[in-house]
């Protein structure tokens, strides 16, 4: 397998904190590598060194081949989304330019070159910038990027990196604002990809499925484990298990030797140099770190029984649309709901009228009269970003209320991880982790009863979400959940409540329980069999579009929609003709003798799979509106 991507030595600091220790990483095309390691460990930092965003203070990358990146905060090209759209695919269009300006130089060298890429990419992506688009859910080509939410310039930056077709793709937190079904999806994409990935998520699902190799960032340095997120988990706690008893041995023979040298005679004997010296090396030793955990816990005492949120004949509508039609909601102390539903269902507009920030447009919203109402919104809002940390804890005081005793700003920080040397920083300067874990001290110190969580898995590294699941699970309160992660959504939620096509909110006591479409499809004309166009006149194979365009009737279609409606059926056949061959050539085991055709081979072969099923649906489409 050859080598896409290698970093060798690579050492970074952010505010004289070397963040970056050395760090190996060589990633072979086909690999698809899983970054794990708590917040702050330097995971982003890696990524955005890798993609050449940012420069090492020491050491060196090499990227074999095309590299795609999604940050976490990606920067987008342009004024609307149509312009990073079409920069994301102008490569495309200038290998196509190449191909044809070589064809027209008699230039065989370089037309071949440019043809075996395409080959390769596909010759055709106007359909597939359509199809990711509408999948992902990215908003009008006409929308200002200005104007997007992070959500959506997210979702955006996605596209463009699976549009470059590239073969190094690296992802970072690629799964945040987007629904679970579309996180299914994108789990199939990945898995697909032939070239190499690094990988940058909490979805342990995704993890897990994705996954070849799992490479954690441990104090600086990048630790492999080979195999999938189940096999780390086991590998990494035999190693850690391993580790500590080294570290627990040398802390030991330091304290005796240190003992030793205290009370022994200055000597100058060789013997006795050579034991100073070997103390001195084990204190110079790098100590081990240790991993650091922190208690949650969110009780408030509330009895069970009592109802705390009731919704009747509720309508909620927004921008003219319909979210809620006489929504029915029931909850009481114990329950913890999850919320799901496609990205604009009205998710995060239902928690904003629970927690009395947006009101029902119809029906009878109840709430009882001693619910204590706390969020946690997708933006982390609550926090004054100038304030520092412990102004923030503290509400500008020395000391917090924490159940029935006081204690100090600093020891209740500590618990959440929070050390001295992050007392005076500013909220702006935290990273997402750090802010949501500060919004959990608060919302520890405000006692609610009634949690509303609004995506807060995003930007929380493992350890962390195993401690708000396992405080989530012993909650005597009613907790809300709006999530992707479906690992999470599975452990922590008694039950879930789906917004259905229709405006029908429905309760089902699990994810696994709910139907596969949340509303029955519109009408529409059955789909026919994979058109083939004739060779002669009349209806094609299977029933498929005739090859005139005289049988489109022009009354219902666009002009150009009645050309693409009767240039299709000769454009599936010549896709389908590209596929036969492609196929053929992956049987003959003429291909296999030195391998070296077979991932292009593959990847043209699926591009054009993809062609074909477009295609299809796109004639489908017309026909029934023709």
């Amino acid at each position: 397998m050859a080598e896409r991507l290698h970093a060798r030595g690579i050492e970074h600091a952010h505010g004289g904190r070397a963040v970056l220790r050395g760090v190996d990483l060589s990633v072979q095309d086909g690999e698809r590598i899983g970054l794990v390691g708590v917040n702050g460990s330097g995971k982003s930092t890696l990524v955005r060194i890798l993609s050449g965003a940012l420069e090492p203070h020491h050491g060196e990358v090499q990227v074999k081949g095309r590299l795609a990146t999604l940050t976490q905060d990606p920067e987008l090209p342009g004024e609307t989304v149509a312009d990073a759209l079409d920069e994301a695919i102008a490569w495309h269009a200038a290998l196509v330019r190449s191909f044809e300006e070589a064809l027209a130089q008699d230039d065989v060298a370089r037309a071949g070159a440019a043809q075996e890429r395409l080959d390769q990419v596909g010759w055709e992506v106007g359909y597939r910038v359509e199809a990711l688009c509408s999948r992902i859910g990215v908003p009008a080509r006409g929308a200002r990027i200005a104007d997007l939410s992070g959500g959506e310039r997210r979702r955006l930056a996605l596209v463009r990196a699976l549009l470059d077709s590239p073969d190094v793709l690296l992802l970072d937190e690629p799964t945040n604002h987007l629904d679970a079904d579309t996180v299914e999806w994108l789990q199939d994409v990945l898995v697909a990809h032939r070239g190499a990935l690094v990988l940058v998520t909490h979805d342990r699902y995704l993890l897990e499925a994705v996954a070849t190799r799992i490479v954690e960032i441990e104090d600086g340095e990048a630790v492999s484990y080979p195999g999938s997120y189940a096999d780390y988990l086991l590998a990494r706690a035999e190693r850690r298990a391993a580790l500590e008893r080294a570290e627990d041995s040398r802390l030991a023979m330091i304290a005796r030797e240190a003992e030793w040298a205290s009370r022994s005679p200055a000597a100058q004997t060789v013997k006795q140099k050579a034991r100073l010296e070997r103390l001195a090396a084990l204190v110079s030793q790098r100590p081990l770190m240790r991993e650091q955990r922190f208690d949650l816990d969110l009780r408030t005492g509330l009895k069970h029984g009592g109802t705390v949120l009731e919704l009747h004949g509720a309508r909620i509508v927004r921008g003219g649309r319909v979210l809620v039609r006489d929504g029915e909601l029931a909850l009481r102390a114990g329950d913890r709901v999850g919320i799901l539903g496609p990205n604009g269902a009205g998710k995060s507009t239902l928690l904003r009228v629970l927690s009395g920030l947006e009101t029902v447009d119809r029906g009878q919203f109840v709430r009882g009269s001693r619910v204590r109402a706390a969020m946690l919104d997708q933006a982390r809002s609550g926090l004054d970003p100038d304030a520092t940390v412990f102004e923030a804890a503290g509400g500008g005081n020395d000391q917090v209320r924490v159940g029935d005793r006081w204690i100090h700003v600093a020891s209740f920080l500590g618990r959440f991880l929070f050390g001295r040397e992050f007392h005076g920083r500013r909220v702006r300067e935290l990273s997402g982790g750090e802010r949501a874990r500060l919004l959990l001290a608060k919302i520890l110190l405000e006692g609610a009863n009634l949690l509303m969580l609004d995506e807060p898995t995003n930007d929380l590294d493992l350890p962390t979400l195993q401690v708000l699941e396992e405080a989530l699970m012993a909650y005597d309160g009613v907790v809300l959940v709006v999530t992707h992660d479906r690992a999470f959504l599975d452990r922590v939620c008694n039950a879930v409540l789906v917004f259905h096509e229709d405006g029908r909110l429905v309760r089902y006591a699990s994810r696994t329980q709910v139907p596969t479409r949340t509303a029955p499809a519109a009408p529409s004309a059955p789909a026919p069999t994979r058109p083939r166009a004739p060779s002669g006149g009349g209806v094609a194979e299977g029933g498929g579009p005739p090859s005139a365009p005289a049988s489109v009737r022009p009354g219902k279609l666009a002009f150009r929609e009645q050309r693409e409606l009767a240039d299709l059926p000769a454009r599936i056949t010549a896709l389908e003709a590209q596929q036969a061959v492609l196929a053929a050539r992956l049987a003959d085991p003429a291909t296999y003798r030195d391998g070296t055709d077979v991932p292009s081979l593959a990847r043209e072969l699926a591009t054009c799979e993809a062609a074909i099923e477009h295609a299809t649906e796109r004639w489908a489409e017309l026909a029934s509106r023709a």
